[in-house]
């Protein structure tokens, strides 16, 4: 960084450049460090506090938490559950994305029709998804369809409100442009309705991921006979604190791999597009 004040040398000015600054936050290996000690920290405290503070079989150790969850995932149940698990969320995840997409961009094509459909629509989103379980285990029984729908329920509409109100914030005037320059349909699509419905669709997919895990874990609590929520349902029955944390610890697991996948569909998607924000060039030292 050079300042425009100088020093005048011989009648001359020379440019004065000021001292660096110095970063003032942690390296990348830092925050890691400080993340890990966070949580052995808190590994300890929870280690101390069980017992003499706090009753055992509320919070449990975790020593014994690893020791379930070890029995967890060394046993086939256990894989059995999570395999169930994981096919519902993939499953009903996937059906949601796609009923909200072509909702989404259906209504949002077609002005008339969403202005009818709009309200009988946010009517049905007021209803909360887990009240649904019971009507949706009477129609699909107590297996994996049940769950299913649940969880595609919850995402279809995340997913349907994100791309029906992008369509409905899309530049006319781009749409306009294009089309007095002679564009077809496929150009609008591909230079304006792409580009605005890109952020807003991947959003929905973060936000939906979650919501997908959650209806499938309120099913399998209600009514189910495999599955991480049936797990975490029969460990609360019969008080054992240790083995629900080792079936949440599981969740996490699934909600981070899911938000991973997520993110470098996103990163990818968003690169194809040129959508990305550029890097900065790193200005010359005078």
């Amino acid at each position: 960084m050079v300042t425009t004040t100088g020093k005048m040398t011989g009648g001359r000015t020379r440019p004065v450049q000021a001292a660096p600054r110095r970063g003032s936050g942690w390296n990348g290996a830092q925050i890691v460090a400080a993340r890990v000690g966070v949580i052995v920290l808190a590994l300890v405290v929870w280690q101390l506090v069980s017992g003499p503070l706090i009753p055992e079989y509320a919070i449990s150790k975790p020593t014994e938490v690893v020791q379930s969850l070890w029995k967890l995932l060394t046993s086939p149940a256990g894989w059995t559950d999570i395999g169930a698990t994981t096919v519902e969320i993939a499953v009903g995840f996937g059906i949601g994305v796609a009923i909200g997409t072509t909702l989404g961009l259906v209504l949002g094509s077609f002005p008339v029709a969403g202005r009818v459909l709009e309200p009988l629509i946010a009517a049905v989103n007021g209803i909360p998804k887990i009240a649904l379980a019971p009507l949706f285990l009477l129609f699909f029984g107590i297996g994996a369809w049940s769950k299913i729908t649940i969880a595609a329920t919850g995402v279809a509409f995340v997913v349907f409100y994100n791309l029906y109100l992008g369509l409905r914030q899309r530049q006319r005037e781009l749409v306009e442009v294009i089309e007095v320059m002679g564009g077809r349909k496929h150009h609008v699509l591909a230079y304006v309705t792409i580009p605005t419905l890109a952020s807003p669709f991947f959003a929905a997919l973060k936000a939906g991921g979650p919501l997908a895990i959650l209806g499938v874990i309120g099913a399998e609590f209600i009514a189910s006979s495999q599955g991480v929520g049936h797990e975490l349902f029969s460990y609360a029955t019969a008080l054992d604190a240790s083995g629900e944390f080792a079936a949440l610890i599981v969740l996490v697991a699934l909600t981070l791999v899911l938000n991973g996948l997520l993110t470098q569909l996103d990163k990818y998607a968003l690169k194809r597009l040129g959508l990305l924000p550029r890097k900065k060039a790193a200005q010359p030292r005078a």
